[in-house]
């Protein structure tokens, strides 16, 4: 899997860059000041900086665009990258800074100029954020293993310390969720991701891999039943982080359905493709415990995926078959695309049977109606109380993730009303995304402090992030960390 790129810390020295061969990347605040380091490369430019900060583009640029000047004057370097970042930057706008640079890493190496700035190390998150690359498919060399060195000079790098290495810690975890996301599904099958997932215990994480005799016997015949067409086991895997004592733990659940067709209630072929990222909680879960464990948090976390394949075989399970989940209660499938709701309620239900949790959130690229609610900018945030909702909220809006609160209520839960069973799988084709969280209610025990993330459109958006390319955005990993920093570890 792909290791973040590391930013080199060291020491600002101002006389090294004359001779810089590769790229240099400076902060300019929107007022067009230049600090120290900035100065010195405006004087060995012979003043391309300061014509530059003086002209109408610049005076166009936002906080985290970036230009270069190519091939400086009086310079060994091949570009000086001019990045606007205003003093005294929210972590956002810092990281949005650091992936500018990031994203336009090459073969050269590339030297940040901080200086003095407060939170560097949110800049060099971003500078990492920036430069992942998904090349783990493509025949050759990769680029980002020949790619340059990213460097960033401060003026005390020793300060640093525990802050570089948190932030070094996360940019693992979302790098491993992007991969994990981006991977087909021939390549990362049930039994492969079990397989990534028992990695981590080199990281300190006990990690126990649940197989279909195991699920069976615990009466896991949800999830098992959308499993039960593909030729990849289903599993469960459970992850645990023990570093807050004998507090219960925060519980984490992802779905992880690693292809999804919609089985017998088959999709359209046209984009069916992007279905390799229906594993996309999952691989949530899996980054925030990677990045957890890695930073040592001092927290009791526990992560459950559930690891499914949806297929449409003769074994397959059909429309109006009817399954009894662990909790006791018959479900009638109505339709097989709603599977991963299925999924989720076993997992969610074991959850809270063994580990008793302070509060249970579950992660799943659950409903295409969230994208209609919310686009690609926002995942839907549901939730049975305003204390954990409230503080994922402001987690995810410190850590610049998008959020939005929706509703619940009795009414959307009577759309999911059966005449043959506890309940059905799916309600009318309105509130969409609202009766699947309605559905998972059902399997969140009463006292037990509940979220939902339907991040269909954020796990993969449109668009390229503005924390890095094209394809899996890793969202998720730096708000529920901030979210466990806050509320969940001790000290």
């Amino acid at each position: 899997m792909t290791q973040a790129p590391i930013v080199d810390i060291r020491a600002t020295d101002l006389d090294a860059l004359k001779e810089f061969a590769g790229r240099i990347a400076v902060f300019v605040p929107s007022d067009g000041k230049l600090d120290v380091p900035v100065r010195r490369v405006n004087r060995l430019s012979r003043g391309a900086v300061a014509r530059f900060v003086e002209s109408e583009a610049f005076a166009g640029m936002k906080p985290g665009d970036a230009t270069e000047l190519a091939w400086p004057g009086g310079m060994a370097a091949e570009a000086i990258q001019i990045v606007v970042l205003d003093r005294n930057a929210d972590a956002g706008a810092l990281r949005r800074a650091g992936a500018a640079v990031g994203k336009t890493r090459g073969k050269a190496e590339v030297l940040a100029l901080a200086g003095g700035r407060k939170g560097a190390e949110q800049i060099a998150l971003g500078m990492s954020l920036g430069a992942y690359r998904f090349e783990t498919c493509k025949s050759g060399e990769p680029n980002s293993a020949s790619a340059g060195v990213m460097g960033m000079m401060v003026n005390d790098p020793e300060t640093l310390g525990t802050a570089m290495a948190d932030a070094r810690a996360l940019a693992d975890g979302v790098c491993f969720t992007r991969d994990l996301v981006n991977l087909p599904a021939n390549l990362l099958t049930t039994s492969e991701f079990a397989e990534q997932l028992e990695g981590l215990r080199e990281l300190g994480l006990e990690v126990e891999v649940l197989e279909e005799d195991a699920l069976r016997e615990l009466g896991m015949t949800m999830l098992l039943g959308v499993g039960q067409g593909s030729e990849s086991p289903s599993k469960v895997a459970v992850l645990q982080w023990n570093g807050g004592g004998e507090e219960p733990p925060l519980a984490l659940v992802g779905k992880g359905v690693v292809f999804d067709t919609g089985g017998i209630s088959i999709k359209p072929a046209a984009g069916m493709e992007d279905m390799t990222m229906d594993m996309g909680g999952a691989g949530v879960v899996a980054g925030v415990m990677r990045a957890v464990a890695a930073r040592k948090a001092k927290a009791n976390v526990v992560g459950l995926v559930g690891l499914v394949e949806n297929m449409p075989d003769g074994r397959a399970q059909r429309p109006g078959d009817i399954v009894t989940s662990m909790k006791g209660d018959t479900v009638e499938v109505i339709n097989t695309d709603a599977e991963g709701r299925l999924v989720l309620g076993d997992v969610m239900w074991y959850a809270q049977e063994r580990f008793k949790p302070a509060g249970m959130i579950d992660l799943a690229t659950l409903t295409g109606a969230i994208i209609v609610s919310l686009g690609h900018e926002n995942a839907g945030v549901f939730s049975n109380d305003d204390g954990i909702c409230n503080a994922f909220l402001k987690a995810a809006a410190a850590e610049g993730e998008g959020a939005w609160r929706m509703p619940l209520g009795e009414s959307y839960a009577k759309l999911l009303k059966s005449e043959k069973a506890d309940v059905k799988n799916v309600g009318t084709r309105w509130g969409g995304s609202i009766t699947a969280a309605e559905f998972l209610r059902r399997f969140v025990k009463d006292g037990t402090p509940w979220i939902h993330l339907d991040i269909a459109g954020v796990a993969q958006p449109a668009s390229a992030p503005a924390l890095g390319p094209k394809g899996a955005s890793g969202w998720g990993v730096l708000a529920l960390d901030r979210l466990i920093r806050d509320r969940y570890e001790a000290g």
